[in-house]
C-alpha cells in the first residue's frame, strides 16, 4: 500500500508534486491506477487545464467516483492543487457548464479582474480565514506562487480557508474536514511550499 498517491489524470505536470513529497523523504506514486487509489492513505490531485477537462478525464479513467468514495465515505485526506482544488466544486462554467466532484459546495467562475490581465500569474499573498494544520508553520501573507484565470466561490464561508486580492479578493484555499484545496502551486513556491506539503504528510 503506497501512503500517498497523486492522481495522473492528464492534465498538467506532476511531477514537481511528487518531487515536493519526496523532498520530506515520503515515498508517492504517480498513477491513474484504480486499485492502487482505492487503497490509498492520502491522495494528491494536482492539475492545470480547465474544469471541463479535468472531470472528463477523470471519468474517462473511471476515477470520478471513487475519489468521491475515498474522500466522503471513506475520510481519507485529499489535497487538490490548482485545478484539483476546482473540481472539489459542484460545478464550474470554464467552457460551459460542468459538475464538479461536489466535495465542498460552491462554483468555479472567471476571476473578475477589469483593470488587471488574465490569466493571475505569479507571485502573491495569501490571507488566513482561520487556522488549520495545513497552515502550520506558515506566517500570515506568506507569498506563493499562482497561475490561474478561474477562482473557487464556496457556497458556506466555513469552507475558506485563505483568501488572496488580484484587483479583487478570491478564494485562495478551502477546507472542509479532510478534504484540502489550494489555488497557488505549494509545489512551485520555495520553503513556506514545501512547508505545506509536510503539513498534509503529517495530517
Amino acid at each position: 500500500m503506497s501512503r500517498i498517491v497523486i492522481v495522473d489524470y492528464s492534465c498538467g505536470n506532476i511531477d514537481s508534486v511528487q518531487s515536493a513529497v519526496n523532498y520530506h523523504g515520503q515515498k508517492s506514486i504517480i498513477t491513474r491506477d484504480f486499485e492502487i487509489i482505492r487503497n490509498a492513505e492520502k491522495i494528491i490531485l494536482p492539475g492545470q487545464g480547465s474544469f471541463k477537462t479535468g472531470i472528463k478525464n477523470l471519468k474517462k479513467y473511471g476515477l470520478f467516483d471513487l475519489l468521491k468514495t475515498k474522500t466522503l465515505e471513506d475520510k481519507v485526506p485529499i489535497l487538490g492543487i490548482c485545478l484539483g482544488m476546482q473540481i472539489f466544486a459542484t460545478y464550474g462554467f470554464e467552457e460551459g457548464k460542468e459538475y464538479g466532484l461536489n466535495l465542498i459546495p460552491g462554483k468555479v467562475d472567471k476571476l473578475t479582474t477589469a483593470e488587471l490581465k488574465l490569466p493571475h500569474i505569479g507571485w502573491n499573498q495569501i490571507k488566513k480565514k482561520r487556522e488549520d494544520a495545513l497552515l502550520q508553520n506558515i506566517k500570515d501573507e506568506t507569498d506563493f506562487y499562482f497561475v490561474h484565470s478561474f477562482s473557487f466561490i464556496c457556497d458556506d464561508e466555513n469552507d475558506i480557508l485563505t483568501t488572496t486580492k488580484y484587483q479583487n479578493t478570491f478564494v485562495s484555499g478551502v477546507c472542509r474536514k479532510n478534504i484540502f484545496g489550494l489555488q497557488f502551486h505549494p509545489e512551485k513556491s520555495l520553503a513556506p511550499g514545501l512547508q505545506i506539503i509536510k503539513n498534509f504528510i503529517n495530517i
